[in-house]
């Protein structure tokens, strides 16, 4: 099945930030692209040929998130500077300004009805917004450590975020309540969100893999370890098909949800990928990174398997399909030699798309496999899957070593209550930094009470 994709090709390239884009975002007409960089200013670029770009400046340190309205009208964007900021993306470059975080804040995030905001912080703290107020409504406080990410889920129910502590969380949106955590054992996630479906959730993790979550069962569906650096952003295809990856080793990498394996590998950037982002019809996907470059490819490869450019009709009326299957997927990079490479039809030539070679699967070592239980050799990804048909079923994902998967449960308890004490002592170190502004606050008011005080007497006996 795999001949039958069409490979990504790069259809525009744009410079004009000074510095690394953070962030990247599209616009639900596709007339529009929203970018946020470390050199403080959020871009919106027109698809349209020989069309100029607006630059907002008003941050004043790096932006390290935007993100579209549903409707387009509006582009929020966050900050160092510890502020989020609504723009309108028209010339006037009017916005306004939201301040309730006390450190810079990673992310920020509609929600699927464009009434609220969720914003990510150093504060160790998921903020929620409301639009059209532009008020600060409630934060989720049980993180102990800066908090990463954080998104809505498709039907606005949920927020999940991660953090450098090691843990996603899972939040009730109505309750305020965190309802799961999961736990990373080797890295933290630098980017979380959901899949269409809302079922499962993604993260891009610093131990340079991906995984999926189901959110219902709270077992890990899939493991990549396709990068050979830290994996800094990702993105689900609109169809749930797909998800597409940004690493610090440099390259885009495209996985293949349903069949569990990487699919494609794009280089076109010089040096770390730090975003990425699927249109909202998956037509197109664009990057950014380090090379102060915003890459924009059409994805060519998600119409292929329905045949005949009837992709759109046929997601359509079938709707998004979760990943359901135990999958790890490993590619060594020491063996990277053995995956061909071929130019795209890209503006910029330095732009390359790799495929894995594909081995026939009557031709496996194993006989014949399922369509997800394929094992393959010498460097090529390697998939084991709960659904083969010629092995027993896989039914310990990861940690795939029996006598590990003994402790899990008693280990994971462990953690939990020592991560429940952690927010206690949290909370508790909260109140009190609360109580000591307050007193500092009337200290400082007595103080300057006392020296206008002083001044009235002084001037009285001078005259």
């Amino acid at each position: 099945m795999s001949s039958l994709y069409s490979d990504p090709t790069l259809e525009r390239h744009f410079r004009g930030h000074r510095d690394t884009v953070t962030s990247v975002d599209f616009s639900c007409t596709m007339k529009q692209i929203a970018t946020g960089s470390s050199d403080s200013c959020v871009m919106i670029w027109n698809m349209k040929p020989q069309t100029r770009a607006y630059r907002f400046d008003g941050h004043k340190d790096a932006v390290t998130s935007v993100h579209f309205s549903p409707s387009g009208h509006l582009v929020a964007s966050a900050s160092r500077d510890k502020s989020v900021r609504l723009w309108v993306p028209s010339l006037k470059a009017e916005s306004t300004v939201f301040k309730a975080h006390t450190a810079t804040v990673r992310s920020v995030s509609f929600s699927g009805d464009g009434q609220s905001l969720v914003t990510a912080s150093d504060d160790k703290t998921v903020k929620v917004w409301t639009v059209h107020r532009q008020k600060f409504l409630f934060s989720l406080n049980q993180h102990i450590n800066w908090v990463r990410c954080a998104r809505f889920s498709p039907d606005d129910r949920l927020i999940v975020s991660t953090s450098d502590d090691k843990t996603i969380k899972l939040w009730d949106k109505n309750s305020r309540e965190c309802i799961h955590s999961f736990y990373e054992y080797a890295g933290y996630s630098n980017h979380v969100d959901f899949h269409p479906s809302g079922t499962c959730i993604a993260a891009a993790s610093t131990d340079n893999s991906v995984k999926v979550w189901d959110i219902r069962s709270h077992k890990m569906l899939q493991h990549y370890q396709v990068h050979s650096g830290i994996v800094n952003s990702l993105s689900f295809h609109p169809a749930g098909n797909f998800l597409i990856t940004a690493s610090s080793d440099s390259t885009v990498k495209v996985l293949d949800l349903l069949e569990g394996k990487l699919l494609y590998t794009l280089h076109g950037h010089q040096g770390p990928v730090t975003c990425v982002a699927f249109s909202k019809n998956g037509e197109y996907f664009a990057s950014g990174g380090n090379d102060e470059q915003l890459l924009v490819w059409k994805t060519n490869f998600d119409a292929a398997e329905f045949g005949d450019g009837t992709g759109q009709q046929h997601r359509s009326r079938s709707g998004t399909r979760a990943p359901t299957a135990h999958i790890t997927v490993s590619s060594e990079p020491a063996q990277r030699s053995q995956v061909r490479t071929r130019n795209t039809d890209a503006m910029s030539g330095a732009s390359e798309v790799s495929r894995p070679d594909t081995v026939p699967r009557s031709h496996s070592r194993n006989g014949n496999l399922s369509r997800l239980g394929r094992s393959q050799t010498h460097g090529k990804p390697s998939i084991a899957s709960s659904t083969s048909n010629a092995h027993p079923p896989y039914t310990a994902p990861l940690p795939s070593h029996p006598q590990e998967s003994a402790s899990e449960g008693g280990l994971t308890s462990t953690l939990e209550h020592i991560i429940g004490q952690l927010d206690i002592l949290t909370q508790t170190v909260s109140i009190l930094e609360q109580r000591l502004t307050l007193t500092e606050d009337k200290l400082k008011e007595c103080l300057e009470n006392q020296m206008e005080l002083s001044a009235r007497l002084q001037s009285r006996d001078e005259a």
